[in-house]
């Protein structure tokens, strides 16, 4: 079982390029945590604007310690936010199919 968070960002008018550095950087610093399975940042197609992130960890813990860790709140809160007109943020577990 796992921990999937998606976070779906829409950025002010010509910030979205300021907006995928700072989430490169992020990733970077992300994959690196314990617990961090996957961190993935994508692009809209029909609205450039558009950036989802879609995150996985072993467990909530490990999210909620991504969120408390520095780069987290530097780079995300302090930097990236202020760039956005929305944000908004879904946490999922995986649904199990039974066989």
């Amino acid at each position: 079982m796992s921990y999937v968070v998606v976070a779906r960002y829409l950025t002010h008018p010509d910030a979205q390029d300021r907006v995928l550095a700072l989430l490169d950087e992020m990733t970077r610093h992300s994959l690196a945590e314990p617990g961090c399975r996957s961190y993935r940042v994508h692009q809209g197609t029909e609205e450039a604007r558009t950036i989802v992130l879609v995150e996985e960890y072993d467990a909530e813990a490990d999210f909620t310690a991504h969120c408390a860790s520095a780069h987290f709140r530097e780079i995300v809160l302090g930097e990236v936010v202020p760039l956005l007109v929305s944000r908004d943020v879904v946490r999922l577990t995986p649904r199990e199919v039974a066989p």
